[in-house]
């Protein structure tokens, strides 16, 4: 007799999470049905797909705030993802939620990231006439461009996790809100950490007030923000924390965008990723058979400036660096 591990773990389900919890036997569905897996639930099964998928390997070589660091440990898209699954994981197993759900979400979050981080963001989002927002561009990986054009094939709750992570739209599960709230949990955390690291702040410079509260040091500000969101949300149709521990997260928050993310310690970065995209844009937009052939399908089909948009935003940053040196450094130029 061979066992269905699947129907187990879905009993299981049903048996030890909480009423608000999303259960993998009630998903929504993919656009395409498939058979079920014997070993896997639906959610188990997303994950997988995401780890394997392309888009997930290049976030390894995509920025997260520090441009080509020269050390070894300052966090990148990928390794920021993992955080956030950590801290999503955490919150979604302490609420007794769907950890399968809130791990399938975290690992997509990302996937349509630009190059440069959000530097490479706010290019594309002046460049293209309908403007360009990473979480859509994340959920137009999963649908469109990944699997030669197939997708992924991920459930609703999957993609509407990865679509309503930032932005004004709300998640539809708390799995996807435990997702929403790691990732500013995650990043709040890690860029503090990368920028005390790169020697842009000092730790003694951190707002006091908000230290009071969180921690002194990064293990006890993330401890902090994980078990107030716990505390606050157990057994409540909802994801959040605290007033005060919210108020607190929000002015360090506002402090990292005054003294890391637009502070001028990085202007000329700024300026020579911005000159990069956009140069590769316009040259791929008078030249689209330069692009690989899924582009130029996706040139015919919907338009030049969403295959040049999609091909850079699947660009790592190395890639968008060595293709512009490729293209516009001359070779008549020796090395010495």
């Amino acid at each position: 007799m061979i066992l269905n591990i699947r129907e187990q773990w879905e009993e299981s389900e049903r048996e030890r999470l909480c009423s608000h919890a999303m259960l993998s036997s009630e998903t929504g569905g993919r656009s395409k049905e498939i058979p079920p897996c014997t070993v896997r639930t639906a959610f188990q099964r997303d994950r997988d797909r995401i780890i394997h998928s392309k888009s997930f390997r290049r976030l390894k070589y995509k920025t997260q705030v520090f441009l080509s660091p020269r050390g070894d440990h300052y966090r990148t898209r990928l390794t920021h993802t993992l955080e956030v699954s950590q801290v999503a994981r955490t919150m979604a197993r302490a609420l007794r939620l769907n950890e399968d759900l809130a791990e399938a979400i975290a690992l997509g979050h990302d996937l349509g990231h630009t190059p440069f981080g959000h530097i490479g963001e706010a290019t594309l989002d002046q460049l293209m006439p309908t403007g360009f927002r990473h979480n859509l561009q994340s959920l137009r990986m999963v649908e469109r461009l990944e699997n030669d054009g197939r997708g992924l094939n991920l459930t609703m709750e999957v993609r509407d996790g990865i679509l309503t992570h930032s932005g004004d739209q709300e998640p539809m599960t708390l799995e996807g809100w435990c997702v929403r709230r790691a990732d500013r949990i995650a990043y709040i955390n890690h860029d503090i950490d990368d920028a005390i690291r790169a020697g842009i702040l000092q730790e003694s410079k951190l707002p006091v007030n908000c230290l009071q509260v969180l921690g002194n040091t990064h293990g006890q500000r993330i401890n902090t923000m994980i078990l107030d969101v716990v505390n606050t949300s157990m057994g409540r149709p909802f994801i959040r924390m605290s007033p005060k521990v919210t108020q607190a997260s929000d002015e360090l928050r506002t402090f990292l965008f005054d003294h890391v993310y637009h502070d001028g310690w990085r202007a000329k970065e700024e300026q020579r990723c911005d000159y990069v995209l956009r140069e590769l844009f316009h040259l791929y937009m008078r030249h689209q058979e330069q692009m690989p052939a899924e582009y130029q399908e996706i040139a015919a089909l919907e338009g030049k400036e969403r295959a040049v948009c999609d091909f850079l935003a699947c660009m790592t940053d190395r890639y968008a660096i060595d293709l512009f040196t490729q293209i516009y450094v001359p070779n008549a130029f020796p090395k010495r």
